[in-house]
């Protein structure tokens, strides 16, 4: 069984939404040797990576850039993992309320770095929240989730 780990902010209704529709995308009943987690970035651990397959990541925008907490989650992770977890497959959304691309930009800088790779470009979620949004959460998460089962990632 593989594990796939989603690290998202969540700090509204609307942004915990995103979490619970990537969830349900990950637990597509196609995918049969998947198991997927939602760990809060302030409670997840570089063990919680290294015992990961695959990770989604999930922030809000704040001031142009990543949520406190993720990047809280990043300072605590980034040396513990960065030997072992070499090649990791990832994916990304943001939930912006400007642009996103300084975002985007902060979290791949920090992946880069991690040498993790991107399944997929990016989902930004733009403007005024939208209930089109969890769809597509939903369909990243099992995008993640099947290139784990099928073996891709």
């Amino acid at each position: 069984m593989k594990k796939l780990l989603i690290v998202a902010n969540t700090p509204s209704e609307n942004t915990m939404a995103l979490a619970h529709a990537t969830l349900v995308g990950c637990r597509h009943p196609d995918i049969e040797s998947v198991e997927s987690v939602h760990i809060p970035p302030l409670d997840a651990t570089a063990d919680d990576v290294l015992s990961a397959d695959g990770i989604i990541l999930g922030t809000t925008e704040n001031f142009g850039y990543m949520s406190g907490a993720l990047k809280d989650f990043f300072d605590r992770i980034y040396y513990p993992v960065l030997e072992q977890k070499q090649g990791t497959p990832y994916a990304l959304y943001v939930r912006a309320g400007l642009d996103g691309t300084g975002t985007i930009s902060a979290v791949e800088r920090i992946v880069t770095g991690l040498k993790w790779r991107a399944i997929s470009e990016p989902v930004l979620l733009h403007g005024q929240y939208q209930s089109e949004f969890t769809q597509q959460c939903g369909s990243l998460g099992t995008l993640m989730a099947a290139s784990l089962d099928t073996g891709i990632a």
